[in-house]
């Protein structure tokens, strides 16, 4: 078999609101969830047996923590299928940064396994299976712009707001999911996400900036101040409106003046060389 590739794309939270923790440990959210065009591209190779990982960045985990792997096991278990694969991750996205680098890998490796097996498998069983990977995992099958609740496998497709000037800040700081929902404060305050919607429908990126909050963010810049530095930076450089995406430790700013988002990305580099600017797909 010749090289299969496929791109890996990330995603930012305009909106996440934890709910309450549920008695099996998951969070119940309602988030709203954006495919970004920050991605990983990954290359599948069919091999004799087993699983082999690659990777041009050495933090990728090579092993069984690997979703990649994960998905490559559970399809196996649900198809019976045991044929081996190499899996080389080409890797761009930040790890552990909020913008589901694992997840999308997740979710990408079954969409290409779906492929190359020849598993013909509907969206909605991949989705299915992509659940039971990760709570990001089963967004990153459908992309777009959705609505995202339960864990975040209950998903509703918004109208897209796609190729809107995105810029992603990410300090070099690692949070793991579980850490950040550690330090939640649970509240009776509801973030506006039916709010947050109808700006999307209208395509109104102005109201939505203004609207965008995450139930994260104020405990993680407790914690790292650097968090909420670079949110000023670009509120105070141009940015309609900026907060950090999922448990962090990224801060994405939506631009409507691209020369206000080159210049807040040079001030950017200035703290870290982990800034992207992107687009919404």
């Amino acid at each position: 078999m010749e090289e299969f590739i496929m791109e890996s794309y990330g995603k930012v939270n305009l909106a996440l609101d934890i709910l309450y923790k549920r008695n099996d440990g998951y969070h119940e959210i309602k988030s709203i969830m954006q495919r970004i065009d920050l991605k990983d591209r990954l290359i599948f190779k069919e091999i004799d047996k087993g699983l082999i990982i690659e990777s041009n960045h050495p933090e990728v985990p090579k092993d069984t923590t690997n979703l990649v792997y994960r998905a490559w096991e559970k399809l196996r278990e649900i198809t019976g299928v045991s044929k081996g694969i190499k899996v080389i991750i080409e890797k761009n996205i930040p790890i552990a940064a909020g913008l589901a680098g694992g997840s999308t890998n997740g979710a990408t490796t079954l969409l290409a396994l779906n492929q190359l097996w020849d598993l013909n498998l509907t969206e909605k069983e991949l989705i299915k299976i992509g659940k039971n990977l990760g709570a990001d995992v089963p967004f990153c099958i459908m992309g777009g712009t959705a609505l995202a609740e339960g864990i975040g496998d209950k998903l509703t497709k918004l109208k897209s707001l796609s190729n809107k000037h995105i810029l992603l800040c990410n300090p070099g700081i690692k949070i793991s999911t579980a850490y950040a929902y550690g330090k939640i404060q649970f509240s009776n305050k509801r973030i506006d996400i039916e709010g947050i919607i109808s700006s999307i429908e209208e395509d109104n990126l102005k109201v939505l900036s203004e609207k965008m909050e995450n139930s994260m963010e104020t405990p993680m810049i407790g914690e790292y101040p650097i968090i909420g530095k670079i949110k000023s930076i670009m509120l105070e450089n141009g940015a309609l409106g900026a907060l950090m995406s999922g448990s962090g430790s990224t801060v994405f700013g939506f631009y409507d003046d691209e020369d206000k988002m080159k210049s807040t990305q040079k001030k950017l580099l200035n703290i870290t060389d982990k800034v992207f600017i992107s687009k919404t797909l």
